[in-house]
């Protein structure tokens, strides 16, 4: 791990394991900003026009959305705590050690201040672990507690901008027959119909009760984005096609062909802490060949299980 700082002065952590593969962590909204191969390839989008000045979010990277996603209440779209600087944690509560063994990691924290308790009036205490695995593997795990003298809800997600050769190639696996909301419908209720999720046109849609295991296939390149989470029921699938593009003054009018947002999410049914509570939310991802995709992801979603998180 080291510690560097980005262009405009703020704090990075840079994660590298032994292979070359790497990670760069903004403390400006605790946000994974870069993750590359061991060839030095980038996996996530980042917009060329994105801002990396706070307060504003910095677009692409993935936006850590705490206490809400989306715009639905009184706070900020996505929340506040992608616009918070924080700060990293040098004592944090033990993990299990196999989410440290063989791996490069960094602790963050983010408090409750008096800023945020006028918007948003509860103690809180997130902290975040973002992982490197020798196998190139990426690994968020978020833990939120509850040091509020009353219970209080949340929504969350990993606002995930994966990088794509080409929109129009890209399918997404295991969402088949689930139902989702659908934002560009006033969250109209339908039906997952396709044997994939593919793009033609803008989608912005909240998948719900889904697998712990989503596939995300890039034709053109050959290679398979697999996506595991864990205390996330949702999925939130996002790409603003041509037209919103160009409504975005930190977004590349044609960027929208090499990205696709893909998020484990909790939107549906928010999450409620009492007092002393603590949730945990997990997000791994992992890039693999296509051939190596078809034959094994059919076994590791079966293999896999939605548990709660919530524990005192």
């Amino acid at each position: 791990m080291e510690i560097t700082k980005d262009w405009n002065g703020i704090d990075q952590v840079v994660l590298r394991n032994p292979h070359g593969a790497s990670v760069k962590v903004s403390l400006h909204g605790g946000q994974v900003t870069s993750w590359r191969n061991e060839h030095g390839e980038e996996l996530l989008f980042t917009s060329s026009k994105a801002s990396f000045k706070p307060p504003k979010a910095i677009r692409g990277g993935i936006p850590v959305c705490f206490p809400q996603f989306g715009n639905c209440a009184s706070l900020e779209q996505h929340g506040f705590a992608k616009n918070k600087i924080w700060t990293v944690d040098e004592n944090p509560p033990p993990l299990h050690p196999n989410d440290s063994h063989g791996k490069s990691f960094v602790d963050l924290l983010l408090k409750s201040t008096e800023e945020e308790l006028k918007c948003w009036p509860y103690s809180f205490e997130f902290r975040l672990r973002v992982s490197l695995g020798a196998d190139g593997g990426l690994s968020l795990i978020s833990r939120i507690r509850n040091i509020n003298g009353k219970p209080f809800s949340f929504s969350f997600a990993y606002h995930t901008y994966l990088l794509v050769s080409d929109i129009s190639e890209v399918r997404i696996e295991g969402l088949e027959t689930l139902d989702y909301l659908d934002n560009l419908c006033q969250k109209e209720r339908f039906t997952e119909q396709g044997d994939a999720v593919t793009f033609e046109s803008e989608v912005d849609r909240v998948y719900l009760r889904c697998p712990n295991v989503i596939a995300v296939l890039d034709h053109e390149r050959k290679r398979t984005y697999m996506i595991r989470k864990e205390g996330l029921p949702d999925v939130v699938v996002w790409n603003p096609w041509a037209k919103k593009s160009k409504s975005m003054a930190d977004f590349g009018d044609e960027e929208y062909k090499q990205m696709l947002c893909v998020d484990g999410a909790a939107m549906e049914k928010p999450i409620t802490l009492k007092p002393g509570e603590e949730w945990t939310g997990r997000l791994e991802l992992s890039l693999v060949p296509s051939s190596f995709c078809i034959e094994h992801f059919e076994i590791q979603r079966k293999s896999l299980r939605y548990r709660s998180n919530v524990q005192l």
